[in-house]
């Protein structure tokens, strides 16, 4: 195993691309900010957003400070709205609880709102270098050839899939860190879902599923559709709300989505969700506290 890691991590070293938070001088908070916004959201899409939003809060106590209708704002067409919103809930707890700053400490880190098992281990992993499995969808499928010799991971994460990832961690808690994000960015740049590039990869001669022949996986869940669906009708109404700077009428929404049965849908659970606020007198806005 250690001639694996030991490859993989020289990969790394010449292959590896430059992101703002991987660099040395990232603070937890921009770690911890990066990978909600990368959560079922691509790279090329994240970087702007990201580097605009610390631009604008480069620190917890920043966005505490504004309301939490301008972190949805911000978010943009960046997807899943209520990663904004939980970001804002995280940002307040930090500045109340915790000085302003990110705990280091993964039991914290996992009590934050929108942070599960994956995110607590990366940034622990990745802001303060600590010795976790990081399972994203990438190391999965990594893991899955790897070692089971599978085409891709199953649908849901296991306790099995768990304690490999543990076992193959190496001991000293930088490295392993340091690993985990190699065996993240090998997965996203060469085991691919798609297309892998194996002549291209340091561990092929050790992969299960190429030694048996790149088995096809029986089936493969299909891609989500967006087209049409409720959530991005959502999407079409909030766009309409971030450009308004005071609360306007429900009718202004009307020409963002042609179905009124879909639109009134989609603004309900808009509401539900906290994502827009409905004032007294029936106007609609983004959050105003």
């Amino acid at each position: 195993m250690q001639g694996r890691q030991e490859r993989v991590l020289e990969w790394y070293g010449e292959h590896q691309r430059d992101l703002p938070w991987r660099r040395r001088d990232a603070s937890p908070w921009a770690v911890l900010v990066s990978e909600i916004m990368l959560q079922q959201t691509p790279v090329s899409r994240v970087l702007p957003a990201y580097q605009a939003w610390l631009e604008r809060w480069p620190a917890p106590p920043d966005l505490a400070a504004a309301p939490a209708g301008e972190a949805v704002r911000q978010w943009g067409r960046l997807g899943y709205p209520r990663r904004a919103l939980r970001l804002h809930a995280t940002a307040r707890i930090l500045t109340e609880r915790y000085g302003g700053e990110v705990p280091a400490d993964h039991a914290a880190l996992l009590e934050l709102p929108g942070i599960g098992g994956y995110t607590a281990a990366a940034v622990a992993s990745f802001a303060f270098g600590q010795r976790h499995a990081v399972l994203d969808t990438n190391v999965r499928r990594v893991f899955a050839r790897l070692v089971g010799g599978r085409q891709f991971p199953a649908p849901s994460l296991s306790t099995a899939e768990t304690r490999l990832a543990e076992s193959l961690l190496p001991d000293e808690p930088a490295v392993a860190a340091r690993w985990s994000v190699a065996v993240m960015e090998l997965g996203a740049l060469v085991c691919t879902a798609a297309r892998p590039l194996c002549t291209q990869c340091p561990v092929a001669a050790d992969c299960s599923w190429r030694l048996s022949g790149h088995p096809l996986a029986i089936t493969r869940r299909p891609g989500q559709r967006y087209e049409g669906t409720d959530r991005q009708c959502r999407g079409a109404l909030l766009a309409v709300l971030r450009s308004a700077q005071a609360p306007v009428p429900p009718e202004i929404l009307d020409p963002a989505w042609p179905d009124p049965q879909q639109r009134a849908r989609a603004l309900d659970a808009l509401v539900c969700d906290g994502l827009v606020e409905v004032h007294d007198n029936g106007t609609l806005s983004l959050p105003t506290t």
